[in-house]
């Protein structure tokens, strides 16, 4: 009884072990408990060497050492296929070819509610010469603040905020546009939310003259109790902002490259047309949240993407802002226009 027991609790670790690997392969990346548990990928790798390690020690005792012994090797199959996984998406890459005449900078910013202040993002901002800044949880006063600092350094940028209402500075989200790029309108409404996403607001914002990008500052709901309809009627959305060509989306997506996989156009994309900067830089498994713990252990939810008329030329997930107030990373990415 005792064998036909291990046997059946073996079969199923092994089935909950490849479900957690590769989601995807079941239809599962945006079913709830499995989509939070992929989406901390590097973490499941540290809690599977501590299961191999414990189930190594019961191995020890001669009852249990045929079941023990097995889960131990799945547990360290489980942890060297993700481990290839995370190394194959990238643990960082920082580097930054030379920009040109074509090249945009792109700088996005889970601020939590406006908590790291505006001149946090303002030194951020002008180090990195940051053309464009998305900001998700950011209420318009600091993102005219922001631009107002950044104008009496130099550098002028318009100001475009969504809201929802407010009550709460994350149901607000602003991207901040150099006039570089041209004159830029806003085009989603708080007033329908059919075209937006659901609970918190996304901004997407074109030029006037039609010759720059289409900015999506985007910010999906977290996928928690409650939310995970809407959750995934976010990405979905989002994915179809980036069906056309020259778009440029940035924010916090709230989901990794797996709960996103089948919304791509095609087998590179991640949304749409839209190719994730994390992927294409080597930098797809560098975590964004939370700031608590080392990037290489987080989840990479915060993510600049753009259609293939852009390639990515430099992105680093930035550390230094950790301790600031927000409990997300900025990521910082250059394009380069690749198509006229």
């Amino acid at each position: 009884m005792l064998k036909v027991l291990g046997a059946i609790a073996t079969v199923g670790i092994a089935v909950a072990l490849l479900v957690i690997s590769v989601p995807q392969m079941f239809g599962l990346q945006t079913t709830w408990i499995i989509a939070q548990i992929t989406s901390m990928r590097s973490l499941a790798i540290v809690a599977g060497v501590l299961a191999a390690v414990a189930f190594a020690l019961l191995a020890l005792a001669r009852p249990f050492r045929a079941f023990a012994g097995t889960v131990v090797v799945l547990l360290l199959l489980f942890v060297g296929g993700n481990a290839a996984i995370g190394v194959s998406r990238g643990l960082g890459n920082t580097v930054f070819t030379e920009a040109t005449p074509n090249s945009v900078t792109v700088l996005s910013w889970n601020t939590l509610g406006d908590a790291p202040g505006a001149d946090a993002v303002v030194n951020l901002a002008m180090d990195s010469g940051a053309d464009v800044i998305s900001l998700p949880e950011t209420t318009q006063a600091t993102g005219i603040e922001i631009a107002e600092t950044m104008r009496a350094q130099g550098r002028p940028m318009w100001v475009l905020t969504e809201w929802f209402d407010q009550i709460s500075p994350a149901r607000s989200t602003t991207v901040l546009i150099s006039p570089d790029l041209g004159d830029y309108v806003k085009v989603t409404s708080n007033e329908d939310r059919d075209d937006n996403t659901a609970v918190l607001p996304t901004v997407i914002v074109e030029p006037v003259d039609g010759d720059g990008p289409t900015i999506v500052a985007a910010h999906a709901v977290a996928p928690i109790t409650g939310q995970m309809d809407n959750w995934r009627k976010d990405l979905a959305w989002l994915a179809e902002q980036c069906r056309t060509d020259n778009v440029i989306m940035a924010g916090d997506f709230n989901a990794t490259l797996d709960n996103m996989a089948g919304l791509g156009a095609t087998d590179e994309a991640a949304l749409g047309n839209c190719i994730d900067a994390g992927k294409a830089s080597g930098n797809a498994s560098v975590g964004t949240w939370p700031t608590s713990i080392p990037a290489l252990i987080g989840s990479p939810i915060d993510h600049v993407m753009a259609t293939p008329d852009w390639q990515t030329t430099g992105m680093r997930v930035v550390t230094e802002a950790d301790g600031t107030g927000s409990d997300h990373r900025p990521v910082l990415v250059q394009l380069t226009r690749t198509a006229p």
